[in-house]
């Protein structure tokens, strides 16, 4: 009898601690971790993402950080379609691997699949960028709300390119984004056991606080200035660096944009934990108790094999 996959899903909003919970839950059961963070895939970002550091990534294997360059398109099918035989290749030596991150659409992506898309004409695509252009970013923010409103809750919706891929999609279909979004669930060879990080609300925005301001004093104004003349790079249309391109632009002060940094990322977080809400499966778990994580982790694969061998 095969032995049945499993993958670990940790998810939560940012700064819930799913990085130290999923080294804890990787060494428990001497397996590999990849990360669902679509930020920390970039060489170039290295302060602004909070990526693991150099101590926590020597603790267990991560896959998946630092594997892209800014300048690299990528999408969250192409995760998928990297994500996929990667965990075959996983599961050769293990029966278990790890997917931690907080970015819902690619999570979901890895578990579901994503349906093809319609192909845009290159006209309607140009009229809604002029239209950027011309009306600005709230322009476009409207316009994704009327169509989209829930996507545009849980969708990266300060990112122009991201609205506009949305809006682009809905032009030519006539139907919302997100209505291409796993319509049939693909079939996996595993199964997914999902665990969302939580944690109470004014101590994430705390914990929030005080990590930008951390990042801050390990050279985020320096790295981010590096990466300005790149500003136009869908990757960097994120929290913790376009609001310091504002400031390098004089639109801002540098204490109003630190500011806007935290007041940005705790408004992340709250649409990250709308998303998680929303989907029921999650089992929920405090950040602060990784150990209860492993145990429940541990009964369910114990409660499967002892049914499996039950009907051999």
């Amino acid at each position: 009898m095969p032995a049945k996959k499993y993958l670990i899903v940790i998810g939560g909003p940012t700064a819930s601690g799913k990085t130290k919970a999923a080294i804890k839950v990787a060494n428990h059961f001497g397996v590999e971790i990849i990360s669902a963070d679509s930020r920390q895939f970039y060489r170039e970002m290295e302060i602004g993402t909070a990526k693991p550091d150099a101590e926590e990534l020597a603790q267990a294997p991560h896959h998946f950080v630092n594997n892209l360059s800014i300048h690299d398109e990528y999408t969250a099918g192409d995760f998928e379609r990297e994500v996929i035989p990667f965990l075959d290749k996983l599961y050769e030596s293990y029966d278990v691997a790890i997917l931690a991150g907080g970015s819902g659409f690619f999570i979901q992506a890895v578990i579901e699949g994503l349906d093809d898309f319609p192909e845009v004409p290159k006209e309607i695509r140009a009229q809604i960028e002029k239209d950027f252009e011309e009306k600005g970013l709230a322009y476009l923010q409207k316009q994704v709300k009327a169509v989209e409103p829930e996507y545009f809750e849980i969708m990266d919706n300060k990112n122009p390119h991201r609205l506009i891929r949305a809006l682009s999609v809905y032009k030519a279909s006539g139907k919302p984004f997100s209505s291409f979004l796993y319509q049939d669930p693909k079939i996996r060879n595993f199964e997914p056991i999902f665990i969302c990080l939580e944690m109470q609300r004014p101590f994430l925005y705390n914990r929030i606080n005080k990590r930008v301001d951390k990042m801050m004093n390990n050279g985020l104004l320096k790295e981010a200035m590096s990466l300005y003349p790149f500003k136009h790079l869908t990757p960097l249309q994120t929290v913790g660096y376009s609001e310091l391109f504002d400031y390098f632009d004089g639109k801002t002060s540098l204490p109003a944009a630190v500011e806007l940094i935290k007041r940005n990322s705790r408004r992340y977080a709250k649409r990250q934990m709308t998303w998680f809400r929303k989907k029921t499966y999650w089992n929920r778990f405090y950040a602060k108790d990784p150990d209860a994580i492993i145990k429940f982790v541990t009964l369910r694969i114990q409660a499967d094999l002892e049914k499996a061998e039950r009907e051999y």
